[in-house]
């Protein structure tokens, strides 16, 4: 099975990005055909400072590298360095309905953050369906919250196959429902756009500091602390087994917890969590990154020409090929 999901480097990775998609992203190389890549072309739709870009482009590599991806058990790429990729969004652009368009939850949000309304950020769904549907992607793990795209790609995927001939793969989504929302400092979804993220590769005082800031209820020391909602408890499940949580949770409902000092155990926890990583990542220069990249473009490029090939036959923009 073909396994493949990308994550922008609009700022530093974080526990959202590691739990929702880097970590699993990792595990599937084992058993699965593995498709990653970092999506620069979309981060332009809120990166506008080009050294930033360069920057994080090369720290998310980095990232990924330090964590476990294995470029030789996997296509991983940058998603700038395959340019057939643009290609192939203007032919799906072509089978796109206006109105799948507009309904985009993530369009509006994004408008409410801030964001410049742009053509960029309106089409975002078509370029993430070429990114899918040029490799032929049977599985993508996404978030809850990205859910709705894949939904898009599937839709643009059946209109061209039932418009110019079978072309593309219908791809399915991975959700899994325990990391459908990953929260931050705040409690809302831990994301670079809310300022409220816990980054994978921070300083010790940093992390500590954080930690020590995650807003909490005012519950009494001597009542039970509520489960749902409760950010500590969420934040400190990630790194548990089931066992653990289970544990976790028994303690939560017993009077007595502070929560003071579950903070100081979950930046224990997650400092030496990634301690051996934090080794790694610190051997990972420049040079590799690059190195790596042109080596995954390559690879990349060989299996989306393929799908971009079939496509441009089947709508008849190669007009100089000999028909049977």
């Amino acid at each position: 099975m073909r396994v493949l999901s990308g994550i922008q480097p609009s700022g530093n990775l974080h526990l959202g990005n590691y739990f929702g998609m880097m970590k699993r992203m990792i595990e599937y190389q084992k058993n699965h055909e593995l498709f990653c890549f970092i999506v620069n072309f979309h981060a332009l739709t809120s990166v506008f400072d080009a050294a930033r870009l360069r920057h994080q482009t090369c720290e998310a590599v980095g990232d990924f590298l330090a964590l476990g991806l294995d470029p030789e058990k996997s296509v991983f790429w940058v998603q700038s360095d395959v340019p057939e990729v643009t290609e192939l969004t203007w032919l799906l652009s072509n089978v796109t309905g206006m109105g799948l368009l507009e309904r985009s939850h993530s369009y509006k949000d994004k408008l409410a953050k801030g964001i410049p309304a742009s053509n960029g950020l309106f089409t975002y769904p078509v370029l993430m369906a070429a990114d899918i549907l040029g490799y032929g992607a049977n599985l993508v793990p996404v978030g809850k919250d990205q859910k709705q795209h894949l939904e898009i790609s599937r839709d643009i995927a059946a209109r061209f196959n039932n418009t110019y001939g079978e072309t593309f793969v219908i791809p399915e989504a991975d959700i899994e429902d325990d990391l459908a929302t990953i929260p931050g400092l705040d409690g809302q979804k831990m994301s670079k756009s809310y300022d409220n993220t816990i980054e994978i590769f921070i300083d010790e005082t940093s992390l500590k500091q954080k930690i020590m800031t995650l807003k909490t209820d005012s519950t009494p020391v001597n009542e039970p602390k509520p489960i749902e909602g409760n950010i500590l408890f969420s934040l400190y499940s990630l790194f548990l087994d089931e066992r653990g949580k289970e544990e976790l949770k028994d303690r939560f409902l017993t009077p007595g917890l502070k929560y003071g000092e579950v903070k100081k155990e979950l930046f224990g926890v997650i400092w030496e969590h990634f301690a051996p990583y934090r080794e790694k990542r610190a051997q990972i220069n420049k040079d590799d990154v690059v190195e790596v990249m042109k080596k995954g473009a390559a690879k990349a490029r060989a299996v989306i020409s393929e799908y971009l090939d079939k496509a441009r036959h089947n709508v008849g923009v190669d007009y100089y090929r000999k028909q049977n």
